[in-house]
This record gives structure tokens, sequence and C-alpha cells, in this order.
């Protein structure tokens, strides 16, 4: 065999040891944080050389940022005219409610409250909260206080995740996407309006 032949599978291999090891990290960081789980237990879940993560991502906290970057959900933004009320819906459904199962069930920026003592975990989660979701919803509103606004809507939201999943809040947690979304739309719909 030659070395141009041998080298897909090494590529594939590679590859695919590399998604392994992300999708053992989101498992650890979502059960047990950053400070509480090691790269030799992530190595050790996927069967390999806990020298492959600083070769692969080149630290524990660039493996940490990759593992729980989640991009805005498609299609979310992409129409400039859909209400807000509607996409704080579709948020409520598939980030509040949904389930996340490469993150235990959560939605990755939940697993990043739970290590947002360190500061570049907290700047990742404001980058991805901020910049990706509210930057987005102030400028669908009007009025001097729509940044203001946008990020209530963020809160009663990520709010919302933290009592259902960390608190674990009775009411809350027992309720269903489908007793929430009118209750929510109202919330989010008399933020939506401009004071005069």
């Amino acid at each position: 065999m030659t070395d141009a032949a041998s080298r897909p599978s090494r590529r594939r291999d590679r590859d695919a040891t590399r998604a392994a090891l992300l999708d053992a990290a989101r498992l650890r960081f979502s059960r047990h944080g950053f400070d509480g789980t090691g790269v030799r237990e992530i190595a050790a879940d996927v069967g390999v050389d806990p020298a492959l993560i600083s070769r692969y991502f080149g630290s524990k906290e660039k493996l940490y940022a990759e593992a729980v970057r989640v991009d805005v959900l498609p299609g979310l933004a992409a129409n400039p005219n859909r209400p807000l009320v509607h996409i704080a819906d579709q948020l409520l459904r598939e980030v509040v409610f949904g389930e996340w199962k490469e993150f235990d069930g959560e939605h990755p920026l939940l697993v990043m409250l739970r290590s947002s003592g360190r500061p570049a975990v907290r700047e990742q989660l404001r980058e991805q909260v901020c910049d990706d979701y509210l930057e987005d919803f102030a400028e669908r509103l009007e009025g001097d206080d729509a940044a203001l606004r946008a990020e209530l809507i963020g809160a009663l939201l990520l709010g919302m995740g933290v009592m259902r999943s960390v608190v674990e809040s009775p009411a809350l947690g027992n309720a269903s996407y489908e007793e929430t979304r009118a209750l929510v739309a109202g919330l989010v719909h008399t933020l939506t309006r401009a004071r005069s």
C-alpha cells in the first residue's frame, strides 16, 4: 500500500476521532462542567491517548469552546420581517423545551451556565447570547430602549431554561411547551411594543 493510498483512511480516522472526542466532551461538560471534567476522562471515553486532545484542539479550553458552540438555529432570523414573538416561540420550543441528546438533554447555553464562573466561558456565553440572538432582536424592535427590551426577552427565555433544568422548579419543570407558549407570547408581545 502506498502512502498516497493510505492518506484518505488516516484522514477519515482523524476526522472520526475528532468527532468522537467532541461528542464525549459534550456529554462530560454537560454533566460535570468545565472544572469537573478532565481531558483524560474524555480521551478514555473514546479510547484514545489524551495527547490527541492537544493535537486536535490545542487545549481543554479550545475543546470546550468548540464542543459547546452551537450556531443560531437555521432560518431563525432569515426573514427580517418575521415577528419577534414567532422567533421567541421557536426558541422556547427548541432551546427551553428541546431535548439536546448530545448535551445530555440540555441546550448548550445552559451547559455553559454551569461553568460560567470561568471568565472565558462567561465571555463565550455573552458572545453567543448577545451577538447571535439579542443583537438581531434589538434590530427588530423600535424605540430608544430596544436593546434593553431585547435583553429582557433573552433573560425570560434563558431564565426559563435555568428554572426548568438547573433549579428544577416544580410548576415550570412539569409544564409543557404548549402550556407555556401563550403566556410567553404575551410577555414577549408586551416587550416588543415601544414605549411612547
